[in-house]
């Protein structure tokens, strides 16, 4: 039931059929002011006509808020997570999970600054956005009041959208009446496809559900080199070129759909209970992923990478469940950071047919030593007879048990 105190609101706005139809219903159910906010998250789409819409629905011009957030995404929570090199279970590179967070702490930024009651988001009552939206919103202002119109209302399918849309002569796509084949999330590390023609997870995804990427047979049959430049875990250059956070993604992302990289389809485990399927393109982050992986091969000590290793999947799923602003992620990042005081260097990478190979990796803060794993004579660096010591030390526990097992069977 609206709750009838709620006098301004601000609503997370795409200018979509879903967003416009909470708009107008927070308009009549709740009779408060609404503020449309609307991200640039390098989703690809103009931003502008969600401006039109809004106004198009009476919402003042002051009350319209527009925000070009790439680089901020890309260099505040994208960069971080792949410091950790985060996958949820073990493919997923969490590209809707990351720009949540973002998107909550902008509304709430501007909810102080129009002195709003209450935050609204469009995600519905059975995926993990919900929890991701309000799990920041609580982390960032615990007293504010949170509507989620897809746990209230009855417009319980795309036909009842429709027809509140009609009725309050809401402007729809023309592509938008009917069932739409599936569902699409963007931002400039991924898009997400669910839904539809995806929910059986037996059947092979349509071609028409990749957006960001050409099929790896159609990529070219020559082989494309790049070379990333790192310092202190953050990619920086390409093929020499500085490039801006949210540049260097987006140029990641034309190299990764040019060569059919970063496809995933896949059934994963959300955090309300339920499997889900959905189709995942992330070709940028994907070359970053393993481009990160090459300069720490070399810069990293092996105690401080296997503990990275240890500590990621825990990493991962607080970001997939929505708690980017909790302390044990803070904690963990800290960790992280800490661990990429000497990852620079550069990483030369080569992109064939839907796959990323490292090729050379170089850095002037190098563990590698040539002179100790050379088969060549190595000038007294390693004497190998020490490895007998070595071996015996360690092999004590397992003799010790061995000779308890034969005195058993005796």
């Amino acid at each position: 039931m609206a709750n009838k105190d709620i006098k301004k609101v601000v609503l997370a706005y795409s200018g979509g059929l879903d967003t416009s139809v909470i708009l107008k219903w927070l308009q009549t159910e709740y009779n408060a002011e609404v503020i449309t906010f609307t991200a640039d998250l390098g989703q690809g789409e103009e931003i502008e006509p969600a401006r039109q819409k809004a106004l198009t629905l009476g919402i003042k011009p002051g009350n319209i808020f527009i925000e070009d957030l790439r680089e901020e995404f890309v260099r505040d929570f994208v960069f971080p997570m792949f410091r950790a090199n985060a996958v949820y279970e073990g493919v997923y590179l969490l590209g809707t999970s990351i720009a949540r967070p973002l998107i909550a702490k902008k509304q709430i930024e501007i909810a102080e600054q129009v002195g709003a009651d209450a935050v609204c988001h469009g995600a519905t009552g059975k995926g993990n956005d919900q929890v991701r939206f309000e799990l920041g919103y609580y982390a960032l202002k615990p007293d504010i009041k949170v509507i989620a119109p897809w746990r209230e209302w009855d417009l319980t399918s795309r036909t009842k959208l429709l027809e509140f849309a009609e009725a309050n002569q809401i402007p729809i796509a023309k592509d938008k009446r009917g069932d739409a084949p599936f569902s699409v999330d963007a931002n400039l590390l991924h898009s997400s496809s669910e839904g539809k023609v995806l929910e059986d997870p037996s059947h092979e995804a349509d071609g028409i559900v990749y957006q960001r990427t050409i099929s790896p047979e159609e990529a070219p049959d020559k082989a494309t080199y790049v070379e990333i430049g790192f310092e202190k875990g953050d990619a920086v250059s390409i093929d020499g070129k500085n490039l801006s956070p949210a540049t260097l993604l987006a140029a990641l992302n034309a190299l990764g759909k040019a060569n059919g990289i970063g496809r995933l389809d896949l059934v994963e485990n959300r955090f309300v209970g339920m499997k889900s399927r959905g189709v995942y393109e992330t070709p940028g982050g994907t070359i970053l992923l393993v481009a990160h992986r090459g300069i720490e091969s070399i810069t990293l000590d092996r105690g401080a990478a296997h503990l990275k290793d240890d500590i990621m999947p825990r990493y991962a799923e607080l970001i997939y469940n929505g708690f980017w602003f909790s302390p044990e992620r803070e904690m963990l990042q800290a960790l992280i950071d800490r661990s990429q005081e000497f990852v620079t260097g550069t990483v030369r990478l080569k992109l064939y047919k839907g796959n990323t190979e490292v090729v050379g990796r170089t850095s002037d803060y190098s563990l590698y030593s040539e002179s100790l794993v050379t088969f060549e004579d190595d000038k007294g660096a390693y004497d190998q007879k020490d490895a007998a010591g070595f071996i015996k030390l360690n092999a004590l526990r397992l003799r010790t048990l061995a000779m308890r097992k034969r005195k058993g069977k005796g």
